[in-house]
């Protein structure tokens, strides 16, 4: 649910504002407002998170690292593949496999506690983006072969 608020924004905000909703039809100031002022304390609730746009859409990243989903992702496959593990064992594989130290891996998990049915949804959204790209490549790759008369 909305609520109305009334908030006073530097002039120089506002020019910017308006050129970031000029740049990104179908957003409006008050949506593009919301969005940024929820990344930000977000942000600040989490540190070490910060926000990056891409071909799905803004997404959790950590800090000098990937986006959550993908740590989270592999956290899911860490634990298909070895349910034993957890605590201090499953963030050293975690960070092993995801390049993080165990400090950035904690950043990522404290996100996804917090925020788990956006993460859980930007995974299905990229597993569903590489599926279509897949069967892209396949059917490029099928109509480059030479076909025999």
């Amino acid at each position: 649910m909305t609520a109305p608020r009334s908030v006073r924004f530097d002039e120089s905000v506002l020019s910017r504002l308006d050129r970031y909703v000029r740049e990104h039809p179908g957003s409006s100031s008050s949506s593009v407002a919301n969005m940024f002022i929820d990344e930000s304390l977000r942000a600040y609730e989490h540190p070490g998170i910060y926000f990056r746009p891409g071909p799905t859409g803004r997404r959790a990243a950590v800090s000098g690292g990937p986006d959550v989903s993908e740590v989270v992702a592999a956290l899911h496959a860490i634990r298909a593949e070895e349910p034993h593990l957890e605590g201090d064992s499953l963030i050293e594989e975690l960070a092993a496999v995801t390049g993080l130290n165990a400090q950035k891996v904690g950043i990522a998990i404290r996100y996804y506690a917090a925020f788990p049915e956006e993460i859980d949804q930007r995974i299905a959204l990229n597993r569903d983006a590489a599926e279509r790209e897949e069967h892209l490549w396949t059917s490029q790759q099928t109509l480059l072969r030479r076909q025999s008369s």
